[in-house]
């Protein structure tokens, strides 16, 4: 059968040492460090009682991939607001059913750092509503990312530090072992809501120190030792 209409392009993300990774699906884990849920005034899981993890998405053309690029101020906001983020990027399909938390890790391709840029005005206008965050979330160019590292050549997630500056600036600082939920524990939770599928990415959620970007803030994002990501808000 013929198309009507030129074949949308797959985003896709490079990988260190070659190849490129193509993205079907982004999911987002909300408020999964304790000091971030507090700076948002969010009600904080307990050690003996973490609840369940909130997810939203964004669409897989959201990403943007590049060094030293240039991302638009988006539209319809005077409050944007950078999240620094580890990304797990799924390189197999996860079996049918629920999946196990010991079998989770084998699915995981690689790792690299990102953001998960915010409409805040949007979020809170959505929240007092009692809206959905779609706006706030997934709009054009909301996910700037690096490139993917294999998870062969990246060693214990716990002991790395994630941090974003922002002009030079420490904004958000955190080691991963800070996570509520960890990576093989999402995975778990994820596949009770969908099927995880080879090319997903997961953005596992950041850290205190969300605040507002400008127009010609220049940021750097970095997962320690594995992977950068730099841009610049366009002026």
């Amino acid at each position: 059968m013929t198309d009507v209409i030129p074949t949308p392009e797959q985003p896709r993300i490079p990988v260190a040492g070659g190849g490129t990774f193509p993205v079907r699906r982004i999911y987002c884990v909300g408020r999964n460090f304790a000091d971030h849920a507090r700076e948002m005034g969010a009600a904080v899981p307990s050690a003996d009682d973490r609840g369940r993890p909130m997810f939203f998405s964004k669409p897989a053309d959201a990403i943007v991939v590049g060094h030293d690029d240039v991302i638009p101020y988006p539209l319809a906001t005077q409050d944007l607001h950078h999240e620094v983020e580890l990304v797990v990027a799924i390189g197999k399909d996860a079996p049918a059913g629920e999946l196990p938390v010991d079998q989770a890790e084998a699915l995981v391709f690689g790792y690299g750092v990102g953001l998960d840029l915010t409409r805040r005005d949007l979020q809170a206008q959505a929240k007092a509503k009692g809206h959905p965050w779609d706006p706030a979330k997934g709009f054009d160019q909301s996910a700037p990312v690096s490139e993917l590292v294999p998870a062969g050549e990246v060693g214990d997630l716990a002991a790395l530090n994630l941090s974003l500056e922002i002009n030079g600036e420490v904004r958000q600082q955190s080691l991963l072992d800070q996570m509520i939920w960890n990576v093989p524990e999402i995975l778990h939770e994820l596949s009770k809501l969908w099927a995880l599928r080879a090319g997903d990415l997961v953005f596992m959620g950041t850290p205190s120190g969300v605040a507002a970007l400008k127009p010609g803030d220049r940021f750097s994002a970095r997962l320690e030792n594995v992977a950068e990501r730099h841009g610049i808000i366009a002026g």
